[in-house]
């Protein structure tokens, strides 16, 4: 499993770090297809409501899936934007399944 972080405007955090691996580390257990994922955490000053944005691209054969987050805090960001990149590897699943 590579995990590249990537901290846009905002201090880097072991701890933020360390709890997106865990969280990611579940995705690459399930599908063995997954090759790397590259995670980008960033804040937008205009929103302070849900300025903390997770963005995290997932490389694996054929194109590759992305999610993107914007909530209150960092790690609410992290789990819904592995939940939808959880949605999106279901349907890519079912596609090599058929082949």
């Amino acid at each position: 499993m590579i995990v590249n972080f990537e901290y846009v405007g905002v201090d880097v955090s072991e701890t933020l770090s360390a709890f997106t691996e865990e969280k990611l580390r579940k995705l690459f257990d399930r599908y063995e297809f997954l090759i790397s994922a590259t995670v980008y955490f960033k804040q937008d000053e205009n929103q302070h409501e849900t300025g903390k944005i997770c963005n995290i691209e997932l490389s694996l054969p054929g194109p590759r899936i992305f999610a993107s987050s914007s909530e209150q805090n960092f790690e609410v960001s992290v789990r819904e934007t592995i939940s939808d990149l959880e949605r999106q590897l279901k349907k890519r699943k079912e596609v090599y399944k058929t082949h």
